[in-house]
């Protein structure tokens, strides 16, 4: 392929931007596109490409510039809690090897600092901790994990006294076996531990990780939450449906099946605060103006009111978020793997085609804000269409 007739696009340029973020071998991202277009001859650029792109564009910094600011960079945004460990020591020099972890804007692990120390005392952490926050620019963590190192306690409260310190629970977690070992059934034990403590999101589902927190209603809607999401999201649900309460529900217009509704909420004795809710029952859709929704996930009182005055006994699964499910699908599970069954070969395979796809239509529609906006009313017409078909699929239920 001769050289002024290789490119790559937008997609293909954020794909190896991504991938040589997340530390991936320039071969292994190649050999990605290669799978995903079906064959070295179904694009139009080599790997000798992708390795140019990444030496010129990707790592225009020189690394001795970068290892000067990268560390005070990285800390600037992403120090406000830091993870600090000295679980690996290095074998020839008999040395302690510290390490100050962040994490970044992708929840991944972001290095802001390491040390070799001779010893765990004291002095040698305040040291160590003041010359770090030297390098830092002067400015200390919100927040400090540790294992329970008396000796860092004591330097952390010397040189970060405004810092909350906390013990790593994965420390404490290695701890537990030994602890255990001397009972019978430990074994048992450990595993109701682990998922008493992993999957506890808040003090009150620690404390009733076993029990189901019973609807406080006869409604259908609540019971339908109650199944769905966890402990914490479905008692913020439940804080919605008390709050239907102190609501009353006045239409104020209707037409071809779209309603305008005016739902007042009473704040105080005298005082009744309005929102606009509209629904839409051809498009199942419902919208208030207080936008609870749109901003934490979670469907408000003034909505559901409209919901009861309307007599719907469902709500539409576009308002039943995934990420508060207690049964949340894992997206990575589509990724391929040697070790998957042949059942799940068909979806992983869609799945690859659907993304290669629309990173053309993406690229297309990102050069003006009419072809963007265009793409996004296509979009929502697809995902109505999808899940009105996968609704009719698992049964008849009445929409909102």
């Amino acid at each position: 392929m001769l050289k002024q007739h290789r490119e790559l696009s937008m997609s293909i340029h954020r794909t190896i931007e991504n991938n040589e973020e997340a530390g991936i071998r320039p071969s292994k991202t190649y050999q990605s596109f290669v799978a995903a277009a079906g064959g070295h001859r179904e694009l139009n650029f080599i790997e000798k490409d992708v390795r140019n792109y990444i030496t010129r564009e990707v790592r225009n910094v020189s690394e001795q510039e970068d290892a000067k600011e990268f560390g005070r960079a990285a800390f600037e945004y992403f120090g406000d809690v830091i993870s600090f460990d000295t679980t690996y020591n290095t074998n020839r020099y008999n040395l302690v090897c510290g390490s100050f972890v962040g994490v970044n804007h992708h929840g991944q692990s972001t290095l802001l600092g390491c040390s070799l120390m001779k010893n765990e005392e004291i002095e040698s952490f305040k040291w160590l901790f003041q010359c770090w926050l030297r390098c830092m620019g002067g400015n200390a963590p919100k927040g400090f994990l540790t294992d329970q190192c008396a000796s860092m306690k004591r330097a952390l409260e010397a040189c970060m006294p405004t810092t909350v310190h906390r013990w790593c629970i994965w420390h404490i977690m290695k701890k537990i076996p030994s602890k255990l070992n001397g009972y019978k059934g430990h074994a048992d034990i450990e595993q109701e531990m682990s998922q008493v403590i992993w999957n506890s999101h808040s003090k009150d589902s620690f404390d009733n990780f076993h029990t189901v927190i019973p609807c406080a209603t006869k409604s259908s809607i609540e019971a339908q939450f109650q199944d769905a999401y966890t402990h914490a999201k479905f008692r913020e649900v439940q804080a919605q449906l008390r709050g239907k309460a102190n609501c009353i529900t006045r239409l104020k217009n209707s037409a071809l099946g779209y309603s305008v509704y005016e739902v007042g909420e009473q704040v105080s004795s005298s005082i009744f605060n309005k929102f606009v809710v509209t629904y839409d029952s051809v498009a199942a859709k419902v919208k208030c103006q207080c936008l609870l929704f749109e901003s934490r996930g979670i469907l408000c009182r003034h909505a559901l009111s409209v919901l009861s005055f309307e007599q719907v006994s469902q709500v539409s699964p576009r308002y039943i978020l995934e990420r508060w499910s207690k049964k949340v699908k894992r997206r990575h599970t589509h990724i391929k793997s040697s070790h998957d069954e042949p059942l799940m070969e068909p979806r992983s395979k869609r799945f690859d085609q659907l993304v290669f796809r629309s990173q053309n239509i993406c690229e297309f529609a990102s050069e003006s804000e009419e072809l963007t906006a265009i793409l996004h009313r296509a979009y929502d017409n697809v995902i109505a269409e999808m899940e009105s078909l996968k609704a009719k699929r698992k049964g008849t239920y009445k929409p909102v």
